[in-house]
């Protein structure tokens, strides 16, 4: 299976993101994506991405919260399984655990990487008109392999910040969300809009 420069940024956005590597045997794996229902668009938005890997329409399901008992419904695809995903799984779950790894750089090799990562775990304060990306639960050292991959690759400065309970995040100043800006918008997502920085 060949895919595109901008198919394999896609992925590699995709896995930064909320996408999971689920492996499949020895050398497989498959992109599991999942979204709140209310984001299906942007679940078909990826999928259309990757007509190679993605067959068939989005999934729908619910899970009740074991302590709330609140029941939240989300939209789900998997991908088909591929060597091209195991290969990547090797290098984002060495040890079964998702890591960033030290040279991230090499992966973001398109705009769009950026893009979705943005749009899976980032956050615009509109009061301060600056920008976070949530890394959850990483070291310190991967966090600074993020911002230094950001920065050298899409030349937009940042810093890393500790959220204590929230773990690490990346912040965007408000020039620098202006960067961000031009990026999200050449892929928008009608959506996903509220994320972009105004």
């Amino acid at each position: 299976m060949n895919l595109t420069k901008k198919q394999n940024a896609a992925i590699v956005g995709m896995i930064l993101g909320d996408g999971y590597l689920q492996p499949t045997g020895k050398n497989n794996a498959r992109l599991r994506l999942e979204q709140k229902a209310s984001h299906a668009d942007y679940l078909e938005w990826k999928m259309k991405l990757l007509p190679k890997l993605f067959q068939g329409g989005v999934e729908f399901l619910e899970r009740i919260h074991p302590i709330t008992k609140k029941t939240y419904h989300y939209a789900r695809k998997q991908s088909n399984a591929t060597p091209i995903l195991g290969k990547l799984r090797e290098i984002f779950y060495p040890n079964g655990k998702k890591q960033i790894p030290i040279n991230l750089e090499k992966f973001l090799r398109d705009e769009i990487a950026f893009a979705i990562w943005f749009y899976d775990d980032g956050y615009y304060y509109p009061r301060d008109k600056c920008s976070y990306i949530y890394l959850g639960n990483v070291s310190e050292k991967e966090a600074n392999i993020a911002s230094k991959a950001v920065d050298r690759k899409f030349g937009i400065k940042n810093k890393i910040l500790d959220k204590k309970n929230k773990g690490f995040v990346i912040y965007f100043s408000r020039e620098e969300s202006k960067k961000i800006k031009t990026i999200v918008e050449k892929y928008y997502v009608p959506i996903m809009a509220y994320k972009i920085p105004s």
